[in-house]
C-alpha cells in the first residue's frame, strides 16, 4: 500500500513555514498533497488558481508532491486522493491544542485516516499566511517569508 499523505490548509499564500513542513515530512510519504482547502468563513487574498501555480512551480521536479483544491471535510479529501495521513504543522503549544481537537474529529469520522503532526523549526515560528498578508496589506516587505517563486509573482504584480 502506497503511503499517501495529504497536507491541509488554505496556503494564502504559502509560506516558507509551509515549505519546511512539507520538506521535512516527504520521507514519510510516497506521494504527498497540498489539499487547498475552502473556507466559506475566509475571504482569500489570493485565488485558488494563483496558489495552486504557486505550489506547482514549486514543486514542479518532485513527482512526490501534487495539489488539489477541494471543499468541506479534510476527511472527504483524503478519501478522494487514497489518504491515510493527514499532516498537520505545529508552531506553539496552543496550536497543538487546536490541532488535536480537529484530529479527534477526524479520527471519529473515519477512524483509518491518522493526523501527524509536525512542530516547525524555530525560525518559522513567526510565519504565518495570516501576518504575511498583513505585512502585504500594508506595504511591507514579505520577501524574507516566502518562497522565490511566490516573491517573484508578486513583484511583478506590483
Amino acid at each position: 500500500m502506497q503511503r499517501i499523505g495529504l497536507f491541509p490548509g488554505t496556503f494564502d499564500p504559502i509560506t516558507i513555514g509551509h515549505l519546511d513542513i512539507i520538506n521535512r515530512s516527504l520521507n514519510l510519504f510516497d506521494k504527498l498533497f497540498i489539499g487547498i482547502g475552502r473556507n466559506a468563513n475566509k475571504e482569500p487574498m489570493f485565488s485558488e488558481e494563483q496558489r495552486l501555480e504557486w505550489i506547482h512551480e514549486i514543486y514542479k521536479d518532485n513527482p512526490k508532491v501534487g495539489a488539489v483544491v477541494y471543499e468541506g471535510l479534510t476527511i472527504r479529501c483524503c478519501q478522494q486522493v487514497g489518504a491515510h495521513t493527514i499532516l498537520r504543522g505545529i508552531r506553539y503549544v496552543n496550536d497543538f491544542e487546536y490541532e488535536k481537537a480537529i484530529a479527534d474529529m477526524n479520527r471519529s469520522l473515519d477512524p483509518r485516516i491518522e493526523t501527524i503532526f509536525l512542530t516547525c523549526l524555530p525560525q518559522y515560528t513567526s510565519v504565518a499566511s495570516t501576518l504575511v498578508r498583513d505585512v502585504l496589506r500594508n506595504g511591507g516587505n514579505v520577501t524574507p517569508f516566502l518562497p522565490e517563486v511566490v516573491a517573484r509573482s508578486l513583484k511583478l504584480k506590483s
